[in-house]
This record gives structure tokens, sequence and C-alpha cells, in this order.
């Protein structure tokens, strides 16, 4: 069997087990999406966003990439943000890192792998902007470290965005958080930072 057929044949398992459970559930989704969370995370294979938070399809918009960046010049994660926001309406979003991050270990080296490189910059800012709090950490802990404090640049540059501002400005409900999933045990963690309306007035503008 093919990789290809073996992917087809799993679908078709799955969605006669999805029918099985409920009926109408594909007639129901083909009419629209209404998810209350947008979740940008790491392109890691092992970090599958509505696996770990037990989420079924509808439920959750996703964007993944490199390291789970959001940058101001990067077109293809801001389009996500835009509709999520503007047309889906999203509550909640969420920026999930991981420990044990490809990304974030690459960008701790001076090697060079080819185009990635400048998108691994931005991380190498987010460890210079806290190089102070990073010094006298052994390797494995500001590994760790880093991966969290890629994790909370990442918020800040979402809720530092005029997509969300402008959606805050017109009064809707929207907020930006935090989280990093560890591999070795499967769960996320709160990394308390969740920023509203009010939140970024007082302490981001």
């Amino acid at each position: 069997m093919s990789h290809l057929a073996k992917l087809l044949e799993n679908n078709q398992n799955w969605a006669a087990s999805i029918t099985e459970e409920n009926a109408d559930f594909f007639t129901e989704s083909a009419k629209g999406q209404s998810p209350e969370y947008l979740w940008i995370g790491c392109a890691d294979s092992r970090v599958p966003a509505n696996v770990v938070t037990s989420l079924g399809p509808g439920e959750m918009f996703v964007h993944r990439n490199i390291a789970n960046v959001m940058v101001n010049t990067d077109l293809n994660s801001l389009s996500v943000l835009q509709y999520a926001v503007e047309v889906l309406k999203v509550k909640h979003i969420v920026v999930c890192g991981h420990y044990g991050c490809g990304g974030v270990k690459a960008s701790m080296g001076e090697d060079q792998f080819g185009l990635i490189d400048n998108w691994l910059r931005h991380i190498k800012d987010v460890a210079r902007l806290n190089e102070s709090e990073l010094e006298g950490l052994n390797e494995d802990e500001k590994f760790d470290r880093l991966c969290e404090l890629n994790v909370k640049e990442q918020v800040i540059n979402v809720a530092s965005n005029n997509i969300v501002k402008n959606a805050w400005a017109a009064g809707q409900e929207v907020s930006v958080n935090g989280v990093i999933y560890d591999l070795k045990d499967g769960l996320l963690k709160d990394l308390e930072i969740s920023i509203d309306n009010s939140d970024y007035k007082n302490n981001f503008e």
C-alpha cells in the first residue's frame, strides 16, 4: 500500500467513525465555522493543536510555522490573524510554543542553515532582548527559558498588531494568551501572559 493510499484509508475510516457518532456532523460542518480559538503554534509534528487540546474539527482555527513566530512582515500569519479576528471573531488567541523546539535550538548557535536563518533571526532578537535573564543559565536551562521567552514575545507581537488593536478599539472581546507544551509529559503550561484591551492600554502602549 502506498503512503497516499494509507492516508486515504485512514481518512475513510475516520469519516465513517464520525458519521456513525453523529450522522449530521459533516452536513452541519459544511455550512461554516465559528471557532472561539485561534491557535498560533509550532509546525513540529509532535504538537498537533486539536489533539493536545482535545478539540474537534471546527473548534479551533490554526496557524503553525517554525518556532511559533509572529512578526509584522509575514503576510501569511497576518492574513490568518486578520481572518480569525475580523471575520471569525475568535475570542481567544493562543500562542503555543514547546520545550525542545528545533527552531529555538538552531537560533542559539552560529551554524548556518540557509533560508531559515532569516526566520531564526527573530528568535535571536528575543535572546538579545533578554540577555541579562539568560546569562548564567546552563545550556539546558537557557534552552527551556528561551522557548518560554519566545512565546511571551510573540504574544506581545500579536497584541501590538493593528488587527488586534483595532478590534479592541471597536469593543470586540478577544484575549491573547501564551502557553508552552512539554513533549515529555504531554501537558500545556500557562506562561501567565494574557493580554486583553485593558492590559494592553495599561502595560504595552
